[in-house]
């Protein structure tokens, strides 16, 4: 069959073949540049200060739309309700977290738990230290902040009250707090834009916009390269049927020898 695609003719139909893939190939990635670029962008006003209690409210689950903003809270700090979270990492160093206990006010005079992170230490003696230092001057006068709240991180697996605590879960924090709040807990939790003092900042960014392909454009690529394939498929169906045909006129040829050979005998 190679005898036949090396003629010059099916070298000819093999170039045209290629040149056609290449051209759907090309429609191919422009489909998918079109894609990227005609895609929806998803941007929300993150970086905007607003009160929390308009963005989630206690004991409601806690939709994406309130992932990363930046809000402001009042209330209150309770006291000795801190914890140490291991394996938190800020700008890519395994440290700790300190977190408290804080009672955020709402309009209905009622007050709400809210998990609030602190600030981040490198080791876990300096937040330890950083931690007793906070529940030894904790006062109930009211308070306010700015911060970045995130929904609430999966639970952990493994038995947090006897070992290491290392996700920030509020349903878990609820059953560390001595004390409870009259309005219930808040389904996410809070990264404090300033730390306390002898800690660092927790490295908390603008959440990263998502963009939203065009599946259209990305199904129109998907047929150019369908196309594109088939262009060299077509050539080589085409090869194969030539040298079918020559062997089947081949055999045709050998068997009218042999009857003209045998009627030969005859005579």
């Amino acid at each position: 069959m190679w005898s036949v695609a090396r003629r010059p003719r099916w070298i000819a139909a093999l170039v045209l073949a290629l040149a056609l893939a290449a051209g759907f190939a090309a429609l191919s990635q422009w489909q998918l540049s079109r894609a990227v670029a005609t895609g929806t962008i998803e941007t929300r006003p993150t970086e905007t200060v607003v009160p929390l209690d308009t963005i989630a409210k206690p004991q409601a689950p806690q939709l994406d739309d309130s992932d990363g903003q930046l809000v402001s809270v009042a209330g209150v700090w309770v006291p000795h309700d801190y914890v140490v979270l291991s394996t938190r990492l800020n700008h890519g160093a395994s440290g700790f977290w300190v977190v408290g206990h804080f009672s955020a006010e709402l309009n209905s005079g009622l007050r709400a738990g809210l998990p609030v992170a602190v600030g981040w230490a490198p080791t876990k003696k300096a937040a330890t230290q950083a931690m007793d230092r906070l529940q030894a001057s904790t006062v109930t006068t009211t308070a306010a902040f700015d911060g970045r709240y995130f929904v609430s991180e999966a639970p952990q697996d493994s038995d947090f009250e006897h070992g290491k605590l290392s996700t920030l879960n509020s349903g878990a924090m609820v059953n560390l707090w001595k004390t409870a709040d009259g309005a219930g807990v808040y389904g996410g939790y809070l990264v404090a834009e300033r730390p306390s003092a002898g800690l660092t900042k927790i490295y908390s960014p603008k959440p990263v916009s998502q963009v939203e392909l065009n599946w259209l454009n990305i199904f129109y690529a998907a047929e150019w390269v369908v196309f594109a394939g088939f262009g060299i498929f077509l050539w080589y169906r085409l090869v194969r049927d030539a040298w079918e045909r020559e062997q089947e006129e081949a055999l045709e040829q050998a068997e009218l020898h042999k009857s003209d050979d045998k009627l030969a005998e005859v005579n």
